[in-house]
């Protein structure tokens, strides 16, 4: 199997738009009291309005506000114009009206392919384009029946998923450089909190494999888990999905405090590719073998506990892929030996309400309380378990 393509954490793609918010200095209306408004900012373009829910309102002014298709909105105080209450909210647009809402942001020869529950907003080939939503689609029903399984309420998301590829690396790095900057061209697929959307591109496109096309059945599946880049290409749309999944079925909570570990774990958790199907993904929980060969290669005493008490590490230029294979390989132990406590974690982390921070000491105390040892002492176990799976086959 080839080794994951590198990729930055979930909230790298925030991080500008974020700059100024008062942290911790936020309240959220209570959910009985959603407060929809229309408000009147002022920006490089000029004045513009914004009707949605404000979902936080910082001591200061500012504000956070959902819009009708699920972006939020950062609007700093000096930016608002004026706000006014509004007695109801815009109707909600069907999936296709959403999809062609979206085409209308994004350049010319987009099309959109509608499933249940994802709308795909793409150039590149149907084909590509329709085995993708496949793989969405069952990654959001495995994902859904696993943590119902294991005790954790989730729900269906309540609105369609959007996901947006491009056919090729140029493009999309012209386009992603808005969310994630010079960062672009280091990144094949990135799931952004504020828009709620997936983007990336063909990786098929790359290294001169010709797209998929066709029309004999399975052709398209076959070519595309026969490119070089397969593995690569299955463990991004998973990873990502993944995150979209957790950011919208109530396990995470969109702009919370949801430690890098926790949300990193899980992605990389589902992302293993199957690449002996022409599916390219089925399973959840099978051995990341990148991940654990990394692990067991570069682990350094303290590292568990680093990632626990801050996101440092997945930030840092020097060792990120160290923080992902110590958040695999914590995950891993955790949903194997502790799956209940596992689950309380999560739902103490769900409870946190956008814009606020955890400090290091606090980090570590919900870890404590959550699983009754220290970081040292789960690090030791973790070790030992990954010893053990190391020697194992892949399934």
């Amino acid at each position: 199997m080839s080794p994951p393509i590198p990729r930055l954490p979930v909230f790298t793609a925030v991080a500008v738009a974020l700059a100024g918010w008062v942290v911790g200095a936020a309240e959220a209306p209570p959910d009985s009291a959603a407060t929809l408004e229309r408000l009147t900012v002022r920006s490089t373009d000029g004045l513009r309005t914004l009707e949605g829910e404000v979902l936080v309102e910082a001591v200061d002014g500012g504000v956070l506000l959902e819009l009708p298709d699920e972006r939020y909105e950062v609007v700093q105080p000096a930016a608002i114009v004026s706000r006014e209450p509004l007695d109801e909210a815009r109707g909600i647009d069907t999936p296709r009206e959403r999809g062609q809402r979206i085409l209308a942001e994004l350049p010319p020869g987009f099309s959109v392919h509608v499933t249940k529950h994802y709308v795909v907003c793409f150039d590149t080939s149907r084909d590509y384009a329709k085995w993708c939503a496949a793989l969405f689609e069952r990654l959001h029903d495995a994902f859904g029946n696993f943590w119902t399984k294991a005790g954790l309420e989730v729900v269906d998301p309540p609105r369609p998923l959007v996901v947006v590829i491009f056919a090729d690396r140029a493009a999309y790095e012209a386009h992603a450089a808005r969310d994630l900057g010079a960062a672009a061209d280091r990144v094949v697929g990135y799931y952004n909190l504020l828009s709620n959307r997936v983007t990336t591109f063909d990786l098929t496109g790359t290294d001169g494999v010709p797209r998929p096309g066709g029309s004999q059945r399975g052709a398209a599946a076959s070519q595309i888990m026969a490119s070089p880049a397969a593995a690569g290409l299955v463990s991004t749309l998973v990873h990502e999905a993944t995150h979209q999944m957790a950011f919208n079925c109530g396990m995470h909570r969109r702009l919370a405090p949801v430690p890098l570990w926790l949300s990193e774990g899980i992605a990389t958790y589902f992302e293993t590719p199957e690449l002996d199907s022409d599916r390219g993904w089925r399973g959840i929980g099978a051995i990341n073998r990148p991940r654990l060969d990394h692990f067991l290669a570069n682990h350094r005493p303290g590292d568990i506990a680093a990632i626990l008490a801050s996101d440092d590490r997945f930030r840092s230029a020097e060792d990120p892929l160290d923080a992902y294979a110590a958040a695999w390989a914590l995950t891993r132990y955790l949903v194997d030996t502790r799956k209940r406590a596992f689950v309380e974690y999560v739902r103490l982390q769900a409870a946190k309400q956008p814009l606020t921070d955890d400090s290091p000491e606090e980090r570590l105390r919900d870890f404590e309380k959550a699983f009754g040892a220290s970081p040292a002492e789960v690090e030791a176990d973790v070790v030992k378990a990954m010893a053990r799976l190391a020697s194992r086959p892949a399934r």
